[in-house]
């Protein structure tokens, strides 16, 4: 199964956290929509791998020592060119070696930006008393500032996933308030049933993964794309 073989090869290089690559590569296999990405070794080839991905395009990168790439100004979006991507790559690589001189880099994560929409956050935690927690939040603001945030034990139902969306403070947002276009709710809950639910990642994957951040997951009228994705495996 392509999420044990994911999770083996990360305990066998020793790492205690899933790469970005692998983490969504985890979230496809359990159904969540994720970007088509290709990894680079460096900047010419990430400038070679334009030609296999639609513009614009998102360029990250790929570090067993960064979990915050944003902190480390190892992120840049909406790139148009194979010009601006080989450009980003250096401009990545000297924000992360300010960030953590040490810091192994293992290349670069070359991805398709997802169409614009609501920013969601979805989490998981392994509790030690009631086993593992899923939590949903709209992002920004709400989640940072305003913890806007609902929690529930799993597996949930799509009932549970349908009131954790109407407890958020944030919610109309969803429907389209203030003029935005609305997400497409029933996206979003399967979302989070895919990672929550029955037989989800949190569920089928409870003694492996101590902490899940899917933020953001951008929901438009369209669907869900999980544009980032932390995974956090437990001590072995």
């Amino acid at each position: 199964m392509t999420a044990n073989r994911l999770i083996a090869e990360a305990r066998a290089a020793g790492r205690a956290a899933l790469d970005e690559r692998a983490g969504k590569e985890l979230l496809a296999a359990f159904g969540v929509a994720v970007p088509r990405s290709i990894v680079a070794r460096d900047a010419a080839e990430a400038a070679r791998a334009c030609g296999s991905l639609t513009a614009p395009w998102a360029l990250k990168v790929m570090s067993p020592d960064i979990l915050h790439k944003s902190e480390a100004r190892a992120v840049r979006l909406n790139l148009a060119s194979r010009e601006e991507v080989a450009a980003a790559c250096d401009e990545i690589l000297a924000g992360a070696r300010a960030y953590k001189k040490d810091a192994r880099i293992e290349g670069f994560l070359l991805e398709e930006m997802a169409p614009a929409g609501q920013e969601v956050v979805i989490g998981g935690v392994r509790d030690p008393q009631f086993g593992p927690l899923v939590m949903v939040g709209l992002g920004g603001i709400f989640v940072e500032v305003l913890a806007d945030v609902a929690f529930r034990i799993c597996p949930i139902t799509r009932l549970d996933a349908g009131e954790m969306l109407d407890e958020l403070k944030g919610a109309p947002l969803l429907a389209g308030a203030r003029g935005r276009k609305p997400a497409l709710r029933a996206a979003i809950v399967d979302a989070l049933l895919k990672v929550g639910g029955e037989g989800g990642l949190l569920m089928a994957h409870a003694h492996d993964i101590a902490e899940a951040d899917i933020n953001p997951l951008v929901a438009s009228e369209h669907g869900a794309v999980a544009v980032d994705a932390r995974f956090v495996l437990t001590k072995a």
